[in-house]
């Protein structure tokens, strides 16, 4: 597997983690917890675009 296999299925994780976290966040009934899921969901989502972006990959290459 290459370097750019490696990023481009670490980028594909990240992404897959952040939709189940967003999905926890809409199943939660706290408030609290809701908003702590969304941001960790954002921060993973934001973390995925720029390693995408240092890896020289495409941000959306399932859409």
């Amino acid at each position: 597997m290459s370097t750019a296999d490696e990023a481009r299925g670490r980028v594909r994780q990240m992404r897959e983690k952040a939709q189940e976290l967003e999905r926890a966040a809409d199943r939660a009934d706290d408030q609290q917890d809701k908003q702590r899921l969304r941001d960790k969901a954002r921060r993973l989502r934001d973390q995925s675009e720029q390693e995408a972006g240092m890896a020289g990959g495409d941000l959306y290459p399932d859409i």
